[in-house]
């Protein structure tokens, strides 16, 4: 294996660690004011969340800065040619900080209100862009050696909504069933109901994407070419079977670690697809950004490799302390922790 390879799926790695972890409080963020009937319902949401989610994003850094290192020239264009998404991602994770940060400052009904609605508001935006994000990319973005042509507002294209649709469903999922897991009482009976509608409309989706993906992507031409690397899109069909199974015998967290497996094995599927693509050009092929063109030089990358086997497994034992040391039922006494 090259190191252009290694990194390649060490940035895809990245990616969907950060989607399975950010995923669920972005779900819990979309749905804490549809699902929280009350204050204290509206506090034990947030509390499910505040502990994690500044944790989660650390994956969000660690992905951008391995693509800004191991390919300077994939970030750079992402900066030229998506640079009103990327802008709009920074903003809804910025509101989203905030209003998880400012919502218990004041007793006001309105102050908190507002913040209320800025979270839902800001948990949506961001898997909607990076869905349309993804979406686009998958589908190759209209590139040529001049550069990118497409502007902003053809990313808006039919397959590029729907990839951002799949995304809002799957955290959306991944959210209640969160909730389910962490809450207690009505407001877990209710997320656990919701949980089951939407592993519906979770499966009607994807199969919409797997059939859009043939005809507006080359995404199925590896799999063509190397069919044991179907084992990958199997596995995330049983993951998402197992969401189900375990949540009908009423398995809140084995239900939730299917649904961790499922979003990772999403975008897995999507990046064996993707390669050695992580730009496509859909004008150009030859001007497509690739592991192998858009890297950065073997020094670079062996000195990178270094300092991931170092300091990815530190963040690894972090993140698994805090979820070991916030891993009990919230109570009512957690509501007003201040998140």
């Amino acid at each position: 294996m090259t190191l252009q390879v290694l990194w390649f799926v060490l940035w895809g790695t990245l990616w969907a660690v950060y989607f399975m972890l950010d995923g669920f409080d972005f779900g819990a963020g979309m749905l804490r004011n549809f699902l929280a009937r009350d204050e204290t319902e509206r506090g034990l949401a947030l509390a499910a969340i505040g502990p994690v989610w500044n944790g989660n994003e650390v994956w969000l850094i660690t992905a951008g800065g391995a693509t800004f290192a191991a390919f300077p020239v994939v970030y750079a264009s992402m900066f030229s040619f998506l640079y009103l998404p990327l802008l709009l991602i920074l903003f809804s994770l910025i509101v989203r900080g905030v209003s998880i940060e400012f919502r218990n400052k004041s007793e006001g009904r309105r102050w908190r209100s507002f913040w209320d609605w800025a979270l839902c508001v800001s948990s949506f935006t961001a898997p909607l862009v990076l869905g349309l994000g993804f979406g686009n990319i998958f589908e190759g973005l209209a590139m040529t050696s001049s550069g990118y042509s497409g502007g902003f507002w053809p990313l808006f294209n039919p397959y590029g909504l729907l990839t951002a649709a799949l995304f809002i469903v799957l955290f959306l999922q991944h959210g209640a069933l969160w909730l389910e897991f962490r809450t207690g009482g009505e407001l877990a009976r209710r997320s656990r109901s919701l949980a089951s509608v939407l592993w519906f409309i979770v499966m009607g989706v994807a199969v919409l994407f797997l059939v859009a993906t043939a005809f507006s992507t080359k995404l199925y031409d590896n799999y063509l070419a190397r069919p044991a690397w179907l084992l990958v899109p199997l596995l995330a069909v049983l993951s998402l079977a197992a969401v189900k199974l375990f949540h009908s015998m009423e398995r809140a967290l084995p239900a939730f670690a299917a649904s961790c497996g499922t979003v990772l094995l999403v975008v897995a599927t999507a990046l064996v697809g993707l390669f050695p693509n992580l730009i496509p050009s859909s004008l150009d092929p030859a001007a497509s950004l690739t592991a192998f063109n858009s890297s950065s030089g073997p020094y670079t990358l062996r000195l990178m490799t270094i300092v991931a086997l170092i300091f990815v497994p530190i963040v690894i034992v972090y993140q698994f302390l805090v979820y070991r040391f916030f891993r009990a039922k919230l109570t009512k006494a957690d509501a007003g922790e201040g998140y």
